[in-house]
């Protein structure tokens, strides 16, 4: 049994609390750490047995009997809480992105890689039923050499403009997703980034800076072509595909659904909209992303989403971002070559 606290119990810290309690049973939260703490999460924390509740965090780092702590705070404190966990002593298991400076990903890289202790970044989709049957498909060369691979993610609305002015934006808050899903999926490495994008939902969000539609092209090191298209804003709910095409073959997935029932009638035929939103889509995922760390822990094997796993999604989205504010492809390399990695 590992003994695990949470830093941070906001809208995360909860998904993570309530699907260890119920679908991990090789791990326990033994604490939990938010500054914001009050009597509503604590209700919410001893109804899952969670007896340990702090306003500092520290207080879990010290604790000798938590091994393992998963950090769901703000952005902004993901690098600094990832190195001060790992200085004392324990596992970590980080809610993505590790950060937006890549010199702050940078200096976990080196305390991980010097630690010995196991690191993993929460990139969720990964362990989502329908991407699984496609990476077990392409892996087992179903599909045969890969040629296009089509990523399709679009929120049912837009975050509220507060959240945009401070997210990294788009590429680096919600198409970072995408840049894992394509770099799992295909097992290859990107190269090249060509984006474009505008403002179609909210001219708000332009007013912050940022798009909310972008279509992406990304060439691989393998010789595949991948195409992502986003939108913070799809009326009928959040949209979640992808499709893989090779020389054998394609194969692809579609939205999940509260029912597969599907009505015909006069006016047409009427099918479920897909679920609402990430916490319903995604919510196993959750589980099984811990599940598969815990495990790691356990049997003293490599984490399934490591430190560089964490590293690469922000390399290709400051990429993107380049490349629609100079309108021309950009390399990997090109910004790799600016950290000096």
């Amino acid at each position: 049994m590992i003994n695990i606290g949470i830093i941070g119990a906001g809208r995360i810290g909860r998904v993570h609390g309530k699907s260890i309690s119920k679908f991990v049973p090789n791990a326990k939260v033994k604490a939990i750490a938010d500054p914001f703490l009050n009597d509503n999460t604590i209700a919410w924390a001893n109804a899952l047995g969670i007896t340990e509740t702090y306003t500092d965090y520290k207080k879990i780092l010290a604790d000798k009997d938590i091994q393992a702590v998963l950090i769901c705070a703000s952005t902004d404190m993901h690098s600094p809480l990832s190195i001060e966990a790992i200085q004392a002593g324990k596992h970590v298991f980080c809610e993505k992105p590790i950060d937006h400076d890549v010199n702050k990903i940078k200096e976990v890289l080196d305390v991980v890689n010097a630690s010995g202790l196991k690191y993993q970044v929460g990139f969720n989709r990964r362990f989502d039923h329908n991407f699984r049957a496609i990476k077990e498909a392409v892996a087992s060369g179903k599909i045969g050499k890969q040629q296009i691979i089509k990523v399709t993610s679009r929120d049912p609305e837009a975050p509220p403009i507060e959240y945009v002015k401070v997210s990294g934006g788009i590429f680096l808050d919600m198409t970072i997703h995408d840049f894992d899903m394509v770099r799992y999926l295909s097992g290859s490495e990107v190269t090249e980034v060509f984006a474009v994008g505008s403002v179609t939902v909210d001219p708000a969000i332009g007013e912050a800076g940022d798009i909310d539609t972008a279509v992406i092209t990304l060439k691989l090191a393998n010789g595949a072509t991948a195409v992502i298209d986003n939108c913070r804003k799809a009326v009928y709910g959040y949209d979640q595909r992808a499709e893989v095409f090779g020389t054998k073959g394609a194969i692809a997935i579609s939205n999940d659904s509260n029912s597969n029932a599907v009505f015909s009638g006069e006016e047409g035929v009427v099918a479920e909209k897909p679920m609402y939103f990430f916490l319903e889509r995604y919510m196993m995922a959750y589980a099984h992303e811990v599940k598969s760390f815990v495990d790691a822990i356990e049997n003293d094997t490599e984490t399934e989403v490591n430190a560089n796993d964490g590293l690469q999604p922000v390399l290709i989205g400051l990429a993107a971002k380049k490349s629609v504010q100079e309108g021309r492809p950009v390399t990997i390399k090109e910004i790799a070559d600016e950290y000096n990695l």
